[in-house]
């Protein structure tokens, strides 16, 4: 694919509140991924699986009944960075089992998102926040490993 048919290198989509609204949100990251060449890289299930967390958190603990949240994906030469907006209050963090006593099932999205990324973060915004994070795109990407499996569609 030459640079005149990529995708311009920053996109953005509303999803409702709802649960069809995760598996839409990866889609359109793996299209995105596509149309900047960037669907076979080594680590694109890791962007795949950070925007399913961040979505689902959107979802669970960050968009009020009728409202929506924002997916933000940007590519640079240097970095793809994910950004999911809410309108929700409060600030995310990842759960430490050990100390909150937990041993449920959920709490762990963050966790993910921090050990798959380079970096993560939270920002304010006027109403809500922006938890994002970012994958920084070495200069020579070496090969895969060979146990890393290709992309498949999400």
């Amino acid at each position: 694919m030459n640079d005149a048919n990529r995708l311009p290198p920053l996109r953005d989509r509303f999803f409702r509140r709802e649960r069809r609204a995760v598996p839409e949100a990866r889609r359109f990251t793996y299209e995105t991924l596509v149309g900047w060449g960037l669907a076979e890289a080594e680590r694109s299930n890791d962007v795949l699986l950070c925007v399913s967390e961040l979505a689902t958190n959107a979802l669970v603990h960050g968009v009020p009944p009728g409202r929506q949240f924002r997916l933000f994906l940007r590519h640079d030469p240097h970095a793809l960075r994910v950004e999911v907006h809410d309108s929700g209050p409060g600030v995310p963090r990842i759960v430490d089992d050990a100390a909150d006593g937990e041993g449920g099932e959920g709490g762990r999205g963050l966790l993910l998102v921090a050990a798959l990324s380079d970096k993560w973060g939270v920002g304010e915004r006027e109403l809500g926040k922006v938890v994002w994070c970012e994958f920084v795109q070495a200069a020579d990407d070496p090969a895969p490993p060979e146990d890393k499996r290709p992309l498949s569609r999400p």
